[in-house]
């Protein structure tokens, strides 16, 4: 491609919402255009790095027996009232009625199309396992639409879903697609981590994600100082602690605490590690038709994880409750323990099941109960991991510390079981001759969103830098005076020559500043930069390698072999 023919509209200024590098980057080098709110166009060179992320995909799904098809984007809102998630996924889910007032949704997943693609087609368990996959748009009505492709409304998605006559062989694809999802990652030429997480609205189990690991990441990960495991913050685990602190020692009573509200408060009153006070985290617990006050208990060391929460109550979300809504109910903010379970449903950390010489607000105003023994609540409390886990926790594999790092989530996979097959009534027939349904898995992969994390991961201050699995263009030829015919004729040359030897080069044969084109270079991200310039005539050309931000003299007719070398 000549750059005076090429439409990559670069420009100088980022978008005023710009804060990541993929966003002001793939912005300003002419890769995106924005529409409104969470809606981009991609433009020629960003198709280019989405078509080399598909064929990626494609040629590692089709190794191990994947199927391609496109299901269509406008989905009956009929199947997602079988499934019953029409609900439970929220506003998010974007709604219309056709010209005959049928209700339809914009896909932002697939599971219900591709179960009543499959149900009455496939009957038995001769035609199992099945792995059926599409590369697709896909619309969630996102609140807060932000940070480019990373959080768009429209995005485009590989989503797979395989059908198994038994749990066993679930497992068997759930751990191919796995190590299929690794080498695709792998030869696009990024750091990653697979790990643990919480299934969210998809449903199911054995959820795992795949994060690359980013500083501008929204994902917080716990990972293991000696072994391989991960987590998302929302569903790391950890060991039972190796270092306990010494416990105070006094039998159980009544004590009076005056203003003592905090934790940081209550451990200095008493001279004592916030390991030995419970914390209670107030929230109201929103449900499908109806919420209620529920009070979480965790060590005064810990903090709540909402998703957890969430989770361990059955609820679609949780939200802050005032000092005065808990009043109403007779609890006193700041002295909330869990000796009485009169007022509110409670829920406790797990980590306090059988804890002793603890210390809790005692539910009275200036009043906390020390020597508490929770093994009393034993058989009438609900314990539940609740807790979000902190660095320097033990690894719940091995004696490895946890510590932080961030991610973004570029693909989530899943264990669904019959959670949609069930839902949807769609069955096969067993060995025995019963109708059973299908046993289920779902894998996802963000293919615009890889486009992004590719430059969160892969950037300087001049701008993106493409690993050589996803660049455009590997070379750009750049005459530094196209007025200077030896310089436009080396130029035309060595173009020929890269074309013909199927090399994807782009000849920048514009009339402009050598300056000028070289930081649009930069910003583009071009792996490798030929600069024909007045070293020329000397019989030497300069060849700028973006990642090493170097530049090496190379004589005029070597150049194509170093070029053919490097790739």
């Amino acid at each position: 491609m000549r750059r005076s023919k090429a439409f990559i509209p670069t420009t100088k200024e980022a978008p005023s919402d710009a804060t990541l590098p993929s966003h002001i980057f793939l912005s300003r080098a002419g890769f995106i255009t924005q529409v409104a709110a969470g809606l981009y166009n991609y433009l020629p060179l960003a198709k280019r790095v989405i078509r080399k992320i598909e064929n990626i995909i494609n040629e590692e799904m089709t190794k191990i027996g994947a199927q391609e098809v496109e299901l269509s984007f406008v989905t009956p809102a009929d199947l997602w009232q079988e499934s019953g998630r029409i609900e439970k996924f929220g506003k998010e889910l974007l709604r219309f009625h056709d010209r005959k007032n049928n209700l339809f949704v914009l896909g932002p997943t697939h599971e219900e199309m591709m179960v009543d693609v499959v149900r009455n087609r496939v009957t038995s368990y001769k035609n199992l396992p099945l792995n059926l996959y599409q590369i697709k748009t896909k619309f969630r009505d996102e609140a807060r639409p932000r940070f480019g492709l990373m959080r768009g409304r429209e995005f485009i998605m590989k989503d797979g879903y395989s059908f198994h006559a038994s749990t066993e062989d679930l497992d068997r694809e759930f751990d191919s697609v796995e190590e299929t999802y690794k080498k695709i990652l792998t030869r696009l030429g990024l750091d990653f981590r697979i790990v643990e997480a919480d299934s969210g609205a998809i449903g199911g189990s054995g959820s795992k994600e795949l994060m690359v690991l980013a500083d501008s990441g929204e994902d917080t990960i716990a990972v293991c100082s000696k072994c391989e495991y991960g987590a998302n913050i929302e569903a790391a685990s950890r060991s039972r602690r190796s270092h306990i602190p010494e416990a105070p020692q006094a039998e159980f009573n009544k004590f009076q605490t005056p203003d003592i509200k905090t934790i940081d408060e209550l451990a200095e009153f008493f001279k004592i590690d916030a390991y030995y006070t419970i914390k209670c985290v107030a929230k109201r617990v929103v449900y499908e038709d109806t919420s209620e006050i529920v009070l979480f208990f965790v060590r005064g060391c810990d903090n709540l994880q909402e998703v957890k929460a969430v989770n361990a109550t059955e609820a679609l979300d949780i939200v802050d409750v005032t000092e005065e809504e808990l009043q109403e109910i007779g609890l006193v903010p700041g002295f909330i323990g869990p000796l009485d379970q009169a007022q509110a449903k409670h829920v406790i950390d797990s980590d306090l099941k059988d804890a002793k010489d603890m210390i809790c607000g005692a539910n009275e105003q200036d009043y906390h109960f020390i020597g508490v023994e929770l093994n009393i609540l034993s058989d009438v409390a609900y314990f539940a991991d609740i807790a979000e886990v902190n660095e320097g926790d033990i690894c719940p594999y091995c004696e490895g510390e946890l510590s932080f790092t961030k991610g973004i989530e570029v693909g989530h996979i899943f264990k669904l079981g019959t959670t949609y097959s069930k839902a949807l009534k769609a069955e096969f027939l067993d060995e025995n001759g019963k109708a059973q349904p299908f046993i289920m898995g779902t894998y996802g992969m963000g293919v615009s969103r890889l486009v992004a994390a590719v430059i969160e991961q892969h950037h300087d201050d001049n701008g993106c830098i493409w690993t050589k699995a996803t660049a455009p263009y590997m070379v750009n030829i750049m005459i530094s005076n196209i007025k200077d015919e030896v310089q436009v004729t080396a130029g035309e040359a060595l173009y020929k020559q890269l074309q013909d030897a199927n090399v994807e080069v782009m000849l920048d044969d514009r009339k402009e500043r050598f300056g000028f084109k070289m930081k649009d270079a930069e910003l583009i991200g071009f792996p490798y930069t030929v600069i024909i310039g007045k070293e020329l005539v000397n019989g030497h050309m300069q060849i700028f390698d973006r990642a090493a931000k170097e530049k090496q003299d190379i004589k005029n007719e070597e150049i194509f072999e170093k070029i053919m070398e490097l790739l």
